[in-house]
């Protein structure tokens, strides 16, 4: 593990927060969106999640972080994130919070193994979280681990690897590629949960070349259990699958001895991610890194001039959220009031919300490629769903929009311009153009088909409308009393009656049925530039269509 020789670097208190987006697999292919968190409130011996409620319940433990955090969004965020007061008993309405947040308790602690030999690091579980949204087919994992005292270059490591759904490659000893050699849960007792199986290449290589989808570590899947990986074999009340690439977005804090004591390179990888380096050499090109700061850096409470105080240093690459300090500032490390608090907090919520962004877009995206791969223009009832189905998306969307879509969630400075930047790496406002046109296009469709429908009625009822006056006069003819069939016998009379009615049936199935052909030899016939023979034949072609 490379290191620098200039001044020792050395982390007082490391934190990070994954935020795994995942897509929530339709319980009915063909319905709406669900309310997935409804079946993992049914307690049972193997589901471990169980719903929390929020901070708003009784006014004697509300503290004044909670309020600090409340006052920092805009009123339409506000009640996105915590609705209005009126109860969480119907998700649906206006005035109610969309979120509904699961917490498993059994996982205190993880033992994460980084090398074969080495010494393992344990991380401290501050919370396991599941978000849900209503309407929405997403759910977030946020999972929050602390560790003190950790050289800089471990803390680098950990947070390099530890965030890894299934392995990139494998190394030539087998292990995976990027990834930890061990991760184990351990309970309060320090019993291992679950162990992490980076290193059954086998297992990975025959899930993709089955399912054309990669396969996630024994010890995530035990994570979201009862949910089942959509392709696994295993059975379970939701079924999910990724969204995002295998590495999870995260959070960093890091309370630092002497934040001054990161170079350049160090920062520079610290902010995109990458494993642990020469302090002295950066990771990439001069040219490449030229406006990396600017780019990268949020430096509105950050002195970099010597002797300064240093203050807090941000830095997003939208992947990334890492807040830097000194563990000797007391603001920066109040866990209650300071930078802190506000990192748990507001700035896990400003996060949480952009990549809630980017994953609802992928969900709609997503929906629409099954939607439209099941689509068969000659089938009726493909086409009944297909439009069944679109509505529905359509109308998701638009409460999506107008729901969960925010160009800006604060008034405060730091809060809103980090969030527009978080915005603007992750791309939000192209994606959702994207998306936007691709329901639109789906929207633009049904109406034609609409429209093609309605026409081809308006022509079929126009011939039977046409050819129908022929029964129509015949039968008023005979309505004309110019016989005086009054004078005879009921029998007969009925006898005419079917003699003019059934043949008048017939005529008209056989018109409904013709109606193509005969709307054709119609305008044949109104044609002036076509000849007595041409017209013929076009009526011949009603009868013999190939001759």
């Amino acid at each position: 593990m490379p290191t620098s020789t200039a001044q020792p670097k050395h982390v007082k208190h490391m934190r990070q927060v994954l935020l795994w987006p995942i897509y929530l697999l339709p319980l009915d292919d063909d319905g709406p969106m669900e309310n997935h968190w409804e079946h993992l409130k049914k307690t049972s011996p193997d589901n471990p999640w169980r719903e929390i409620d929020d901070e708003f319940g009784d006014p004697k433990e509300f503290q004044a972080r909670h309020y600090n955090e409340f006052v920092t969004f805009l009123p339409p965020v506000q009640r996105f994130l915590y609705g209005q007061g009126l109860g969480r008993a119907v998700f649906s309405t206006y005035g109610e919070s969309p979120i509904t947040v699961m917490r498993r308790t059994d996982i205190a602690k993880v033992r994460v193994t980084l090398d074969s030999g080495s010494a393992p690091v344990l991380l401290e579980v501050a919370h396991i979280d599941l978000y849900f949204f209503f309407d929405i087919d997403v759910a977030l994992l946020a999972f929050e681990v602390s560790a003190n005292d950790l050289p800089f270059e471990v803390s680098q490591e950990v947070l390099f690897r530890f965030g890894r759904a299934y392995p990139a490659y494998w190394e030539a000893d087998g292990r995976g590629g990027h990834c930890p050699h061990k991760v184990e849960w351990l309970a309060k007792d320090g019993a291992v949960m679950a162990t992490s199986d980076y290193e059954k290449k086998e297992k990975y290589l025959s899930f993709v070349c089955q399912h054309r989808a990669p396969a996630v570590a024994s010890h995530w899947e035990f994570l979201l259990s009862p949910m089942v990986l959509h392709h696994s074999d295993r059975t379970g009340p939701i079924r999910y699958r990724q969204l995002e690439y295998y590495r999870m977005p995260y959070m960093v804090y890091l309370a630092m001895e002497d934040a001054t004591a990161l170079t350049r390179p160090d920062l520079v990888r610290l902010a995109i991610g990458s494993a642990p380096g020469d302090s002295g050499e950066l990771p990439y090109s001069q040219q490449y890194l030229q406006d990396f700061e600017r780019r990268h850096c949020y430096d509105r409470y950050c002195d970099l001039n010597p002797g300064a105080r240093y203050g807090s240093r941000f830095m997003s690459t939208g992947h990334t959220l890492v807040v830097l300090g000194d563990a000797k500032d007391g603001f920066f490390a109040d866990a209650e009031s300071g930078v802190l608090s506000r990192f748990r907090h507001q700035h896990f919520l400003l996060f949480m919300i952009a990549h809630f962004q980017k994953a609802g877009l992928r969900m709609f995206s997503d929906r629409l490629v099954a939607i439209v791969s099941r689509l068969d223009v000659q089938n009726p009832k493909a086409n009944r769903v297909f439009r069944r189905a679109i509505r529905h998306t359509l109308e998701n969307f638009l409460r999506f929009e107008h729901r969960y879509w925010f160009h800006e969630i604060s008034n405060h400075a730091q809060a809103r311009e980090l969030f527009a930047m978080t915005r603007g790496q992750l791309e939000l406002d192209s994606l959702y153009d994207e998306v936007r046109e691709e329901l639109q296009d789906m929207g633009n469709f049904l109406e034609v088909e609409a429209m093609r429908r309605q026409n081809e009625t308006v022509v079929r009822l126009t011939v039977v409308t046409i050819l129908g006056l022929i029964g129509t006069i015949t039968t008023g003819f005979l309505g004309m009393n110019l016989f005086a069939w009054s004078d005879q016998t009921t029998w007969w009379r009925t006898a005419a009656f079917l003699a003019v009615f059934v043949p008048t049936i017939v005529l008209t199935i056989l018109t409904v049925a013709k109606s193509r052909r005969l709307s054709e030899w119609l305008d044949a016939l109104a044609d002036d530039s076509l000849s007595t023979g041409q017209k013929f034949r076009a009526f011949w072609r009603v009868w013999f269509p190939g001759k």
